[in-house]
């Protein structure tokens, strides 16, 4: 037994160390910089809480951080109902019995996640401009599709959303297609010999079974997208245009405390890791209970 957890042990002693070179000291690292201010370590004094006070304080920067953070949500929640919900709907039409050509679809709905990021929200973006788009509709009696919506604020936060979903639907699609072919065959023909519907079987014996894996690609979905920052970036560059309204707490992070909030363009790494802490806690506080609640059967 012994010489067994010596085994176990080797083995996880290199993914330790990359875990904590690479994962646990910039987390860590990045905790400390929000008590400092100043970009370099001669210039660097220690200010406690004050980076947190001026990000809810400053009136400058409170707007923009609770404007990214309220994007951010909107931008979690259409993938919660767009990407996820497409994505259960598929993975039961790709598991039916009768479905012909199943292998084909799930290829086209995965293709796009193998596409860079930056290359999919780059097409996304010239296809949606009306100056290159708009001529090709109106020859196909779809003249009304062309429109700016990348250049209008009250759809580009959506119309990025809906790229990115897109592009990230294959994951989902493809977790729950595994969770589905998980269920007992012996446990689907008794509801059919029962009488009971698609719809009633789904509802009363698919979802309940497959409600971990639910759990699991809820929180994965929530990590991402409070991550995100290419998506964006490739569509609407940095400052979230227009007028901030797709910009997201990954986007105000890079602008502070990598590339320089407009007009100064200095960095502020105590403010960007102020902002990345309170986003650290807020992941920690919701995926955790989650986890654990998925694990003990509660989804």
């Amino acid at each position: 037994m012994k010489k067994n957890n010596l085994q176990w042990g080797l083995y996880i002693i290199p993914a330790l160390l990359v875990y904590t070179v690479f994962m646990a000291f910039p987390l860590l690292d990045s905790l400390r910089l929000s008590l400092f201010t100043g970009n370099t370590p001669q210039t660097r004094s220690f200010v406690g809480f004050g980076n947190f006070v001026r990000l809810f304080t400053d009136k400058t920067i409170s707007v923009r951080y609770w404007g990214a953070f309220k994007n951010t949500w909107v931008f979690f929640a259409i993938h919660m109902v767009v990407q996820n919900g497409l994505g259960i709907l598929f993975a039961v039409l790709l598991t039916q019995k009768d479905m012909k050509g199943r292998h084909t679809y799930q290829t086209i709905i995965f293709i796009p996640t193998t596409f860079a990021v930056l290359i999919t929200g780059y097409l996304w973006k010239l296809i949606l401009n009306p100056v290159w788009s708009g001529d090709f509709f109106t020859s196909i009696g779809l003249g009304f599709l062309s429109y700016p919506y990348l250049g209008d604020t009250k759809t580009a936060l959506v119309t990025v959303s809906l790229v990115s979903c897109w592009q990230w639907l294959g994951i989902p699609t493809m977790m729950f297609v595994a969770a589905l072919r998980n269920i007992s065959e012996d446990l689907l023909e008794a509801c059919a010999l029962e009488g009971a519907s698609k719809w009633q079987t789904f509802r009363h014996v698919k979802l309940p079974l497959i409600k971990p894996v639910v759990g699991i690609i809820a929180v994965l979905t929530f990590v991402n997208n409070f991550n995100a920052f290419d998506i964006v970036f490739a569509m609407e560059n940095v400052n979230g245009a227009p007028e901030y309204s797709t910009d997201l707490i990954g986007t105000l992070f890079y602008r502070y405390g990598i590339a320089g909030q407009h007009p100064v363009g200095i960095p502020d790494i105590g403010l960007g890791a102020a902002i990345a802490t309170i986003t650290f806690f807020l992941l920690l506080v919701v995926v955790v209970p989650t986890l654990t609640k998925t694990q003990q059967g509660g989804y």
